[in-house]
């Protein structure tokens, strides 16, 4: 018996620490946390080349973490970077998992209602690339054809919420969702799909590394344009000062446009950067 109770004791102390150990969103403004602690976690899709990745060495590269590390580095804050489901974004950032999420983020008037946005510092577009093959020249001639897009993404989002710009017209009135996507680009160059909706950001990047852009034929959509935003909780209201601030920071140092020339070979600020 008295083995018994020394097991359960042992049980019941073991399920505490693990409670204890749990993440817990803070409550309230945590600019002084993150300064104390000098560490913020963001959260990012780490397979959204050039915007944040993990390259061939396993190391987190690319414009978004560049660019967060260099806001960071005015307040003497490390930025932790916690790679994430993008589905469960707003989630992870909600449940204190993650402070931020800054990867190739659209602000989206459904996303407003969830995060607090910092100043738009880049500005994107969805775009629909096919193979030349396909003779797909404009989004008509998807009537009947199959799409690709990445779930969750502010592009499927899009083609949802405007059933008549593309949804109504697609085979079976959907599209295939990735978890990413380079699944997606797997997929349209091994003809699983005819088109894929995709951030032009992404798809400038990743025909170019792969040498195929002369194979490809890329169709601005009729969605409206948008702009990358860092999303945190709505309490982090310092939080969103000092990377706005930072922003402004690093253009007017000229750090800005050095990491946007070495990602995209121009300047991609907005004008609230500026």
């Amino acid at each position: 018996m008295k083995k018994l109770v020394i097991i359960l004791t042992t049980v019941v102390v073991s399920i505490s620490l693990v409670a204890c150990g749990k993440s817990q969103a803070p409550k309230g403004d945590s600019w002084k946390t993150y300064k104390k602690e000098k560490t913020i976690t963001l959260g990012f899709d780490n397979t959204f080349v050039p915007m944040g990745y993990k390259d061939e060495s396993g190391k987190n590269t690319g414009f978004d973490v560049e660019l967060a590390k260099a806001v960071f580095a005015e307040y003497g804050i490390r930025v932790k970077f916690q790679a994430i489901n993008w589905d469960l974004k707003e989630t992870e950032l909600k449940n204190g998992k993650i402070d931020m999420i800054w990867n190739g983020y659209s602000v989206t008037k459904e996303r407003q209602a969830k995060v607090a946005f910092s100043n738009p510092y880049m500005k994107n577009e969805q775009v629909l690339v096919s193979k030349n093959a396909a003779h797909i020249k404009s989004f008509s001639d998807m009537k009947g054809k199959t799409l690709g897009a990445q779930s969750a993404s502010s592009g499927y989002d899009a083609f949802t919420r405007y059933p008549k710009v593309l949804k109504d017209s697609v085979k079976g009135q959907d599209a295939t969702q990735y978890e990413t996507f380079t699944q997606g680009f797997i997929d349209l160059k091994n003809n699983r799909i005819d088109a894929l909706l995709i951030d032009k950001v992404y798809a400038n990047y990743y025909l170019k590394q792969e040498g195929d852009l002369e194979k490809y034929h890329m169709i601005k959509s009729d969605y409206a344009g948008e702009a990358f935003a860092v999303g945190v909780r709505k309490e982090d209201k310092t939080l969103v000062k000092m990377i706005n601030k930072g922003f402004k920071t690093l253009y007017k140092n000229g750090k800005f446009q050095e990491i946007s020339n070495k990602w995209f070979g121009e300047d991609v600020a907005t004008d609230q950067v500026k």
